[in-house]
Order: C-alpha cells, then structure tokens, then sequence
C-alpha cells in the first residue's frame, strides 16, 4: 500500500537529493494548464504572454495575488515546482491531486542558484523569477500532509524554495514539454 504523506524523516533523508540538483538546462517534464480551481490538463505545449499570463488560466480570473488596482499581481503568473521536491511529497499519485504548477523540471530552485530577477528562458517565451515566496497553500497541506508543509518552512528552508518558484512573463512565447528551461546571463 502506497503511503499517502511523506513524513518529517522521509523529507529529511530526500532533502540531499532535492538540493543536487541541475543548477541549469533542465527540460520541462511537466506541463499543466489550470483553467479553473481544481481543475488541470496536461498539456503538450502552453503559451505565455505577458498580458495574460498563461491564456484560458485562473490567474486573469481569479488571482491569489492581487495588485492595489485589483488587477491580477504578474508576479504569479507561472510557477515551476522541482522535480524532485514533487517526487518526495505527491506519494499517493491515483487519489491525490497533481501539485499544479505550471512547469514541472529537475532544476535547483534555490534562492542561491536564481536570486529574484533572474530570466529563464522556458522554450520561447521569457520568466523572471519573483521575489513572491512561495510558502505552500492551505492546499499543500491537504494534499501532502503536514510534514509536507513544515518543511517548506522550517528553518533555514524559505532560501532553498522547495516550494519552487513564480515568476512573470516578460517575453511571449511558448513552451513544449521536454523544452529547455535555462538561466539568461
């Protein structure tokens, strides 16, 4: 039987894991459109435009983040999870909901490794890093468990960003699965 939530211990031995990881060139595994809560596709290519973030998606609609003039904050536009963090909380994959990130990829996500303002180039289309922490929603709880949300927080975490990174769009364009995901000088 498939354990449903990885344990305080368990996130500890995979943390050496989550942090080798690629510090660059990492291929898009994973791409998933949200076009309402709850609801995702996976699909094989999204775009991306500044304008509307991922065209079709909740973030035009309805925004955890908004700006003061109540328009959706672009900071949030896309968010990447690592690979590895997703491998070592998302244990029940047939009852429990996939994570929801837009872009799902073995890369360091680290604040060391992509400081915010950083640019990534996403097939075509160009992210910049936010400086909006990803702490890990009330949802994250839920799905992967309370070990699952404590070490997204735990000291000395928030700088490693396990719970991956947001970013805006700056450029148009699209990504493919299997597309690069590389850091722009």
């Amino acid at each position: 039987m498939t354990p449903t939530h990885a344990t305080a211990s368990d996130l500890a031995r995979a943390l050496p894991h989550v942090l080798a990881a690629p510090k660059d060139d990492a291929r898009a595994d994973c791409l998933c459109f949200r076009p309402g809560f709850n609801q995702r596709s996976f699909p094989g290519r999204l775009v991306m435009t500044r304008a509307d973030g991922i065209p079709g998606e909740r973030w035009g609609k309805a925004p955890w983040l908004k700006l003061p003039d109540g328009s959706p904050d672009p900071r949030i536009q896309v968010s990447i999870l690592p690979r590895r963090v997703m491998d070592a909380v998302w244990l029940d994959r047939e009852n429990t909901p996939h994570p929801g990130d837009t872009i799902i990829c073995d890369l360091d996500t680290s604040e060391a490794n992509l400081p915010a303002g950083t640019l990534l180039q996403a097939g075509t289309a160009v992210l910049r890093v936010s400086d909006v922490f990803n702490d890990g929603c009330v949802k994250w709880k839920v799905r992967y468990g309370q070990a699952a949300k404590d070490w997204i927080t735990a000291p000395g975490h928030p700088e490693l960003r396990l719970r991956g990174i947001l970013c805006s769009v700056e450029r148009d364009g699209d990504v493919h699965l299997g597309d690069p995901i590389r850091k722009l000088d």
